[in-house]
């Protein structure tokens, strides 16, 4: 097995069929389809399935993919030290986030980085709980990942580097707003309101279940997955938002209100790497990392 073959099988995996790969890579289809059918038979399992136009991996493509794209990454941090050595700075570095760490301090962070190592691409994933991060960093599909959790984040064979805490806000909805003029409420203040609230299993979602739970009388008009969705539904006047204080500077652009939700709840962000044979980019980024932790 080559690295030409696991190039060619990670394009057709990331293209979503053989036609796009095939255009990626500046090759002939039937080139393709050729060096894949070689893999296959080496391997001696099907990678593909084969669905009109479209390409869907097997079971056995599934699990080739993570060490796969370990290989090609070893491969490319070779390269990068040896291109390091005469001053050049390129190639690419694969991140992948929760929503609220990819707002803060994920942005603070890539601003730093791409002064100072301009010419390498930053691809940023998207995850939606700390174990989404921890398998795509263990098996190689990205270099760094950036969770959070209601507790202090620790995993065997991964380095964990503590960045901040983010206190657990509520964004106002203006057309709702009978909080008064403080900058802080508790959680019993939320009765008789209407709440959009994120999917079970994240924080924000367990303080909002917690207060049901203790008794307040809120309502739960909207749950979403997708947290972009969550400052539009504030503005249009669904509901407020409980969410980390992450996003109170976006909020606060948007001309909406937050206040501190006491008792106080923390998200514990921080960021994960591999413990060895890291790139020269995915090394530079977590020193980026420790100079914002301190």
């Amino acid at each position: 097995m080559d690295t030409r073959k696991l190039k060619y099988f990670l394009a057709v995996v990331d293209q979503g069929g053989f036609n796009r790969a095939a255009e990626h890579l500046l090759i002939a289809q039937p080139s393709l389809s050729q060096t894949i059918a070689g893999l296959e038979k080496e391997l001696g399992v099907p990678l593909f399935h084969r669905i009109g136009r479209r390409a869907v991996l097997s079971d056995a493509g599934k699990e080739l993919v993570g060490p796969a794209r370990l290989v090609m990454r070893d491969l490319d941090a070779a390269q990068s030290a040896v291109q390091a050595l005469r001053g050049v700075r390129s190639g690419q570095l694969d991140i992948v986030t929760m929503p609220s760490p990819g707002i803060e301090p994920l942005t603070s962070m890539i601003a730093a980085f791409t002064r100072s190592y301009p010419s390498v691409r930053l691809n940023v994933e998207a995850a939606f709980t700390p174990e989404e991060v921890i398998e795509s960093v263990r098996n190689g599909s990205t270099e760094i990942g950036l969770a959070g959790a209601a507790t202090a984040i620790r995993v065997p064979g991964v380095e964990v580097l503590a960045l901040e805490r983010q206190p657990l806000i509520l964004i106002v909805n203006p057309q709702a707003d009978t909080f008064g003029p403080g900058e802080a409420i508790a959680r019993e203040d939320l009765n008789g309101h209407r709440l959009i609230a994120s999917q079970r299993g994240s924080l924000m979602r367990w303080l909002v279940d917690d207060a049901l739970a203790r008794g307040v009388n809120a309502e739960i008009v909207v749950e979403v997955a997708h947290r972009t969705s969550v400052l539009p539904l504030v503005l249009a006047g669904v509901g407020h938002a409980v969410m980390p204080s992450s996003w109170a500077p976006t909020a606060g652009k948007a001309g909406l209100r937050t206040l501190l939700i006491e008792p106080v709840s923390h998200l514990e962000v921080a960021i994960l790497s591999r413990k060895d044979d890291l790139t020269p980019a995915a090394r530079a980024f977590l020193q980026v990392a420790k100079d914002h932790a301190q």
